[in-house]
C-alpha cells in the first residue's frame, strides 16, 4: 500500500506544504527542491518521483514558499532567485524529516530542478551527515557560491544538450565541487526536457544515482 500524505512542514512561523509518497519497504527519502516559478505539483517533477518511488525511494515534494509568497512571486519574481531562503526552507524541511519516527531512520537525497538545485547544494553543504547524494535537473548549480566547497554528497549534474548558457554554467560549478561529481548532458534536450524520451533519461538517471550513493538503512 506504501506511504501516502499531505503533509505541512512547521518552519517557525511558516508553514510548508508537502506530499510524501513511496513504498512501506523504502531505503531512502529524496526531498525535491522545485525550480523558479514552479511548485511542488510541477509535472516534471512528478514524473520524476513516480519513477524513484518505484525504485523503493520515498519522495517528498515541498513548496518552499508560503501561498502569499508565491502570490508576489508569480507578479515580481521577488523569491525565486533568493538563494539563501529557499536553501534555509530546505535545511529546515531536512531537520523536519530527520524528527520523522519512519522517515528520519532512512537516509536521504536532494533533487534539485533550476535554482532549486542552487538551494539544495546550499543545504547539502549545512547538513552534510543528513545528505548523502544530490541530483540537479536543468539546474543553476552556480547560484550556490561558496557553498560548493562545502558540498561532501555525491553530486549528479543533469543538464540538456540544447542548453547551452546552463551547460557552461553548470561547468563553472562543477570546478568548485569538491564531492564527488558527475555532469551529464542528455543529448536533444532543452532547458525543460520537454523533447521525447529526454524526462525519461533523467528519472531513470536519478533513480541510479540515488540508489547507488544512498547508504543502505541500519
Amino acid at each position: 500500500m506504501g506511504v501516502r500524505a499531505e503533509a505541512t512542514v512547521s518552519l517557525g512561523q511558516v508553514r510548508l506544504p508537502a506530499d510524501v509518497d513511496g513504498p512501506d519497504d523504502a531505503t531512502g527519502v529524496v526531498l525535491f527542491a522545485h525550480g523558479s516559478g514552479s511548485s511542488r505539483h510541477s509535472p516534471r517533477n512528478v514524473a520524476v518521483a513516480r519513477v524513484l518511488q518505484r525504485r523503493r525511494l520515498v519522495t517528498v515534494l515541498v513548496d518552499l514558499l508560503t501561498a502569499e509568497e508565491d502570490e508576489v512571486d508569480a507578479r515580481t519574481a521577488q523569491w525565486r532567485f533568493d538563494i539563501d531562503l529557499l536553501a534555509d526552507r530546505l535545511t529546515g524541511t531536512l531537520d523536519w524529516l530527520a524528527a520523522e519516527p519512519t522517515l528520519g531512520r532512512l537516509p536521504v537525497g536532494l533533487f534539485g530542478a533550476s535554482t532549486g538545485a542552487a538551494a539544495a547544494l546550499v543545504a547539502a553543504a549545512a547538513r552534510p551527515q543528513r545528505v548523502a547524494a544530490v541530483v540537479s535537473r536543468g539546474g543553476r548549480p552556480d547560484l550556490a557560491g561558496p557553498a560548493l566547497s562545502g558540498v561532501r554528497a555525491p553530486t549528479l549534474l543533469l543538464v540538456g544538450g540544447l542548453d547551452d548558457q546552463v551547460i557552461t554554467m553548470n561547468e563553472q560549478a562543477a570546478e568548485l565541487l569538491a564531492a564527488p561529481h558527475e555532469l551529464r548532458v542528455v543529448p536533444g534536450a532543452g532547458h525543460l526536457f520537454e523533447e521525447p524520451g529526454t524526462l525519461d533519461q533523467v528519472a531513470d538517471a536519478a533513480a541510479d544515482w540515488f540508489t547507488h550513493h544512498l547508504p543502505v538503512p541500519a
